[in-house]
């Protein structure tokens, strides 16, 4: 997060900061691809997770 956002801008109040986190936060989580996850985004594999019928896989996960 420092590297990419907190370097980077030059935060008016600590409003602006609440915000421009929370939505960098959410592109962290929701649409930048991890190259842990095989380059999905952490939500989608997440999601994948939670909709395995594989409870094994799942529990060791």
């Amino acid at each position: 997060m420092r590297d990419e956002l907190l370097n980077r801008e030059w935060f008016r109040s600590r409003a602006e900061a609440k915000v421009l986190i929370e939505r960098w936060r959410q592109f962290y989580n929701e649409r930048r691809p991890h190259s842990a996850h095989r380059y999905q985004p952490p939500a989608t594999v997440r999601r994948a997770w939670l909709d395995s019928d594989n409870i094994d896989a799942r529990l060791t996960a």
